[in-house]
């Protein structure tokens, strides 16, 4: 059973960049309601005790209310993690190093993220991620889709993500979405993302 994740920051925290009615709508609306309907689709298949990774994993055995609510529900807790007032930190240690060999510098990986966001037709994300090799790629996927799933080309741990459904900007951005992608940037708890590559590292080592 799973259950939605507490934000670490109140719904205004992130204002002027992302509205405090966005967030709350974005959290308990949405993303309760991905949660609620995973539990139920896997409750009808008689699963439980699987975590979400192994699940998105083999999402190709899976229905299509798992693969898209399942996609939901992990896609948007690390959303709400790798989110923070004001902005906090920049790419460190191994991740630093890792990051300014693939990219240089910030400003070309927020051009190349940026497009990647921007360019995505209708629903989807765009995702920064580890890939089997421990190398740094960027991506999109289409509705709650994620690198993680067997079902995509593109396919390692994701550490950054950035929700381009309208439900993530509509309310302060309404169709501007290039507008909402430049805000995000002041809101990456990098901190949180250098953390997370170093999980993604840690996991892949363990597995090979």
């Amino acid at each position: 059973m799973f259950t939605l994740p507490k934000l670490s920051f109140d719904y205004n925290a992130l204002e002027p960049h992302i509205d405090a009615k966005t967030m709350e709508i974005h959290h308990t609306k949405h993303h309760q309601g991905y949660t609620n309907k995973l539990n139920k689709a896997l409750e009808d298949k008689g699963e439980d005790g699987i975590s979400i990774k192994e699940i998105l994993k083999s999402v190709s055995k899976h229905g299509t209310a798992i693969r898209n609510n399942g996609g939901g529900y992990y896609n948007h807790s690390l959303f709400w993690e790798i989110l923070t007032p004001n902005g906090k930190g920049m790419p460190s240690g191994n991740f630093k190093s890792k990051f300014e060999e693939t990219f240089g510098t910030l400003q070309n990986f927020k051009e190349h993220f940026s497009n990647a966001a921007a360019t995505r037709f209708g629903s989807g994300w765009a995702w920064l991620s580890v890939d089997a090799n421990g190398e740094l790629f960027v991506s999109s996927t289409p509705n709650q889709d994620n690198p993680l799933m067997d079902v995509v080309e593109e396919k390692g741990t994701p550490i950054l993500g950035i929700d381009v459904w309208e439900h993530a900007y509509y309310l302060n951005y309404q169709n501007r979405r290039p507008d909402y992608i430049n805000a995000f940037f002041k809101v990456i708890n990098w901190e949180k993302v250098s953390g997370n590559y170093d999980i993604a590292l840690k996991t892949k080592s363990q597995t090979t």
